[in-house]
């Protein structure tokens, strides 16, 4: 089991060794975000609960360092520091520790706030404590399995970002405890270099279970196959099918991009070899990392040659052909 420090700290998520001032930074930026006034009726839920979990843990920690403060002053000024403790008496079972005047003084003058009694009664042994502190850690910790649901995008879509509205169906659970059926309408605003595979969250607005907090709706990015071009990685990749015999004399082609630019490409004076491949620099996929900047159009050109020739041909084609190779 995670000890209510641990927890406390993991709620926050600040170090352990924090002051009160990042302590309270924290706070209030977790808070402003949690506020249940700022969320619809189908996270309030979700945002009660954290927001409930948020001040817990922002009292008990400050409630801790309180503690050491009061320590330190009570100990010749020296803060954060343990109370000095003596030892009375013999070793043995005789053996027992007292406090000095003190340091009992300093405990009884420690502020008694809510968050300081929850970790007393946790700390005593008490079952009902234990209890207590059990499900207050697992309404933090535990959370529903995400519902994930797959977000088809063309390569235009992907090229240029768009918004897409979303719909889909969500658990909900009622105030008698049933799980009702909910359709739930959500805008995606997809970014221009999106690829394959990049996920978007709503947190909270999955499936909800008794006991646990509502899970998060993630939406992957699928892409739609293209009937031009292929995508890889930044680059957009085109394959453009060659005669033979415009490969040996002379080939020309124009095509448009994504973005309905029309672009020409010229081998008048050239022998396309089989495997060439020519690169249009800046015309591919934007880069999401870098602004501005794009990967490059890849022209494939793949030679057809004849699937059969006429003896004619063949004799013909070797007579042309025959002093080429010497």
């Amino acid at each position: 089991m995670v000890n209510p420090p641990e927890l406390y700290h993991r709620i926050l998520n600040v170090p352990r060794e924090t002051s009160p001032q990042e302590i309270r930074a924290a706070y209030k930026c977790l808070a402003k975000k949690w506020h249940p006034d700022k969320h619809p009726p189908s996270s309030k839920p979700e945002a009660e609960a954290r927001f409930k979990a948020i001040t817990e843990a922002y009292e008990a920690l400050l409630d801790q360092q309180e503690n050491r403060a009061v320590f330190g002053a009570c100990n010749d000024g020296r803060a954060f520091e343990k109370p000095s403790w003596t030892v009375g008496g013999g070793g043995g079972a005789g053996a027992r520790m007292a406090r000095t005047r003190s340091d009992e003084f300093c405990m009884r003058s420690a502020p008694a706030t809510p968050a300081r009694e929850f970790t007393k009664v946790y700390s005593s042994g008490n079952t009902g404590g234990r209890r207590a502190f059990a499900e207050f850690s697992s309404s933090i910790m535990r959370k529903a399995p995400p519902l994930e649901r797959v977000l088809e995008c063309t390569l235009e879509e992907l090229c240029h970002g768009c918004k897409k509205q979303v719909k889909f169906t969500r658990d909900v659970v009622t105030k008698n405890g049933s799980i009702v059926k909910k359709e739930v309408s959500q805008m995606i605003m997809v970014k221009p270099g999106w690829r394959k595979g990049h996920k978007v969250t709503f947190e909270g607005m999955g499936d909800e279970r008794p006991g646990c907090l509502p899970a998060d709706a993630v939406f992957t990015v699928s892409e739609k196959k293209h009937p031009v071009f292929k995508r890889s990685g930044n680059d957009l990749v085109l394959k453009a099918e060659v005669p033979l015999v415009s490969a040996l004399t002379g080939w020309s082609f124009s095509f448009r991009l994504l973005s309905g630019k029309k672009i020409n490409c010229s081998f008048q004076d050239e022998i396309i070899c089989p495997g060439r491949e020519k690169v249009i620099r800046g015309e591919g996929m934007p880069i999401i990392e870098q602004r501005g900047a794009r990967g490059d159009l890849r022209v494939k050109l793949e030679i057809v040659f004849p699937e059969k020739l006429t003896d004619e041909q063949l004799t013909g084609l070797a007579e042309i052909l025959k002093d080429c190779y010497a």
